[in-house]
């Protein structure tokens, strides 16, 4: 069976337990001063959009898009489980996430991410998709650390 994916399951336990690996992930790689990551409760915003992705009910990763406004989204919270990695999970949710922002009329997606060893399988994907680099955005100060990147739709 194949990679689904599901809008919402922020309680669900396995969600809680995977990003809680992801907060403690990015704080154990990033700067305290370019580690912009959200907990589960900010999550349920409702400028943000979560998803998660599973195989016959098992959670292989999750991601957000977040309205960041002037037809522009960002995506956050990108996060393969261990288990999961290599199996096309990161592309299935950068996918859904392209796909609801073009069904919103978007007109580019934004994002920030490392530029460290630790976040070179994110920035692939990235480079894949078609992101570009771009200078910062919304209020997230530039660092030699950050890298951020803009597709536009």
């Amino acid at each position: 069976m194949g990679i689904s994916i599901h809008r919402g399951e922020l309680e669900y336990p396995d969600v809680e337990d995977l990003l809680a690996l992801h907060v403690a992930a990015m704080h154990a790689f990033s700067p305290p001063e370019a580690c912009h990551v959200l907990p589960g409760s900010a999550l349920a915003h409702p400028s943000i959009t979560f998803f998660s992705a599973r195989r016959d009910g098992t959670l292989l990763g999750v991601g957000a898009l977040k309205d960041i406004g002037e037809a522009e989204g960002e995506v956050k919270s990108m996060r393969t489980a261990p288990a999961a990695l290599r199996q096309g999970v990161g592309r299935a949710l950068l996918d859904a996430i392209l796909a609801e922002a073009r069904a919103r009329g978007y007109r580019r997606l934004r994002l920030e991410t490392g530029r460290t060893v630790e976040f070179a399988a994110a920035n692939a994907l990235y480079d894949r998709a078609g992101f570009t680099e771009s200078g910062p955005f919304g209020d997230y100060p530039p660092g030699p650390f950050t890298r951020f990147m803009v597709l536009e739709l």
